[in-house]
């Protein structure tokens, strides 16, 4: 084991040598310097949130030693009564008085004592009557007293003349009326104590820190070392060259893959045929793929490819096509349009297995069905527009002439069959620009094959879509396959009926022909799993895309009713979130 092991990493070394790949740390490195930059990364995280939060709790805890202050201040009497007295006086003292006032000492008392950045008294007005500067004694504070002076004791952590501070701010009450308003006490206490009990909290945490990122570092240095023993010293890269060498074939293409052995035993099944055929990996390797696949149509079509060998086989081991029939039409499997592709492998006459290529190609037939939408749509809009300006000419040139009534008897003519003259029924029931052009280049094309369209009396919409594209693909593949159903029908008059109703976001939509039904029974079906190309109204592939569709928007597209002695089949499709929602109907 040991020389084989060796020998694996020496070819792998000369292969990766060959290969002159850039000069890169090794990847044990790597993981050593990732793991310690992490843990960087999360100390310092730590010791932030640690200084942040204790920042904000001393913060909290000055606020309140500040409020305390102020409220002991604003409770003396000989404060209470001075600034009650200056708020009586018919003329305020000077500034000079104020200065040689008792407020102002006592203030710069309570200052040296509590160790506070100033200590303020106003009156009722916010006029100082006490301050650390005496020359801002007579002026009005910086910071709004407007909550003191309303009755409110407040904190905060702000900026004024002194800079910044945690203060408090709080109501003077008069001694002959208490309920009154006379003044109010600011307090501040410096923000320097906060920083120094900040640092002095967080040495603890950043000694314990820089211990733990050592021992991390440690760890990491031994993890990358056992690491480098386990891998026998390979690098990432050589290791994914060993599993890409394996894999790149199957899962480097887009197409399913599945091999088979001659007894029909899946022996390789890349991811997109497990996704695409309902496989489960890894258990279907060594198990009948008769097992591991559900669809019968699938089963059916790999069961249909002949194991006999044919005559003059080649000897070379390529796979070959097992016949036309293989690609003789898609099959419909979980929602997927999928081409199922049978070939035999052989080598010197003798049958080695199978290989199944399964190809996607719902997306191309979704596209192609809403291309063609959107050149009905497109043409119809052209020919709308057209109609409309001649209208407009034929309007302006009435009214040129003076012959007002003319002009107002057209447009109501106008109004009566709708903005083109498609052969639509009830089309100005459809207000809606994009339906109403779509139905009406749809119209024309089923007038083309003898069979009328027609808009149902129910029908409202007005607003304008947010989607039309998936709204005409819905609406027109059930159109199309109910203009085919009446065009086959021997029933006469031929025709097609459209309901369509907004409901808030919603829309709502009904189709029913004069055909012969679909299945030839009155009970209502869901669409959701066709059993084959006829299973449902139309060839089951453009039923099952729209149903996707309207799946995709919160809907649901079901067969309301297979058939009935006066008409056809009968669809219905609701669609979610068509409509702005602020856009009424």
């Amino acid at each position: 084991m040991a020389t084989r092991l060796g020998a694996t990493r020496l070819q792998t070394g000369e292969r990766m040598r060959g290969r002159a790949l850039p000069r890169r740390a090794p990847f044990t490195t790597q993981v050593n310097r990732s793991i310690v930059a992490a843990m960087i990364l999360v100390s310092l995280i730590t010791v932030a949130l640690f200084a942040l939060t204790g920042f904000n709790r001393l913060v909290q805890q000055t606020q309140e030693s500040a409020l305390r202050v102020a409220q002991s201040v604003a409770e003396t009497p000989s404060v209470r009564q001075a600034a009650e007295a200056e708020s009586d006086r018919p003329a305020p003292s000077t500034d000079a008085e104020l200065v040689d006032g008792t407020v102002d000492d006592y203030a710069r008392a309570i200052e040296q004592r509590t160790g506070a950045l100033f200590v303020v008294v106003t009156d009722d007005t916010g006029r100082r009557l006490a301050h650390p500067n005496p020359d801002e004694i007579g002026d009005p504070v910086s910071t709004s007293p407007d909550a003191a002076l309303a009755g409110q004791e407040t904190v905060s952590w702000e900026s004024g003349t002194l800079g910044d501070s945690a203060r408090a701010k709080v109501p003077i009450y008069g001694l002959a009326d208490p309920t009154r308003v006379v003044g109010e006490v600011s307090v501040g206490l410096p923000p320097a104590e906060v920083w120094s009990t900040v640092l002095t909290d967080a040495l603890p945490v950043g000694l314990s820190t820089a211990l733990a990122l050592g021992v991390g570092a440690v760890l990491a240095a031994f993890i990358a070392r056992r690491l480098r023993a386990t891998t026998l010293g390979l690098e990432p890269e050589e290791l994914l060259s060993l599993v890409q060498d394996q894999q790149a074939v199957l899962q480097g293409v887009d197409d399913g893959v599945v091999g088979l052995s001659v007894d029909g035993v899946v022996t390789v099944c890349n991811d997109r045929a497990a996704s695409l055929l309902g496989i489960s990996l890894p258990g279907a390797v060594g198990r009948a793929f008769d097992s591991v696949v559900a669809d019968a149509g699938v089963r059916e079509r790999v069961a249909g490819s002949s194991p006999a060998a044919p005559a003059g086989a080649s000897d070379a081991s390529a796979p070959a096509p097992s016949g036309p029939a293989a690609l003789a039409e898609p099959l419909l499997v979980a929602g997927h349009l999928l081409y199922v592709d049978v070939h035999e492998v052989r080598r010197d006459a003798r049958l080695l297995g199978r290989v199944v290529i399964v190809r996607d190609v719902t997306d191309v037939e979704d596209l192609t069905r809403r291309l063609s939408a959107v050149g009905t749509l497109a043409g119809a809009l052209r020919e709308q527009r057209h109609e409309f300006a001649n209208r407009i000419h034929v309007v302006s040139g009435l009214v040129r002439a003076g012959d007002t009534a003319q002009a107002l008897e057209y447009l109501d003519q106008v109004a009566g069959h709708g903005p083109v003259r498609f052969p639509v029924e009830n089309a100005q029931l459809v207000r809606e620009p994009y339906l109403q052009a779509f139905l009406g280049a749809k119209a024309a094309e089923a007038e083309a094959r003898g069979v009328m369209l027609r808009v149902g009396p129910d029908a409202d919409v007005v607003g304008s879509l947010v989607h039309p594209e998936d709204v005409t693909t819905v609406l027109g593949n059930l159109v199309d396959n109910g203009i085919d159903a009446a065009a086959r029908s021997e029933r006469t008059p031929r025709w097609v009926e459209v309901e369509a109703l907004r409901h808030g976001d919603e829309l709502h939509l009904s189709v029913m022909d004069s055909g012969d039904g679909a299945g030839g029974g009155p009970a209502p079906a869901a669409v959701a799993q066709p059993e084959g190309p006829e299973a449902v109204h139309g060839h089951g592939i453009g039923l099952r895309l729209s149903a996707d569709v309207a799946r995709r928007h919160g809907g649901r597209l079901w067969l309301a009713m297979a058939g009935a002695s006066d008409h056809g089949a009968v669809f219905c499709a609701e669609l979610h979130g068509q409509f702005e929602k602020e856009d009424g109907s």
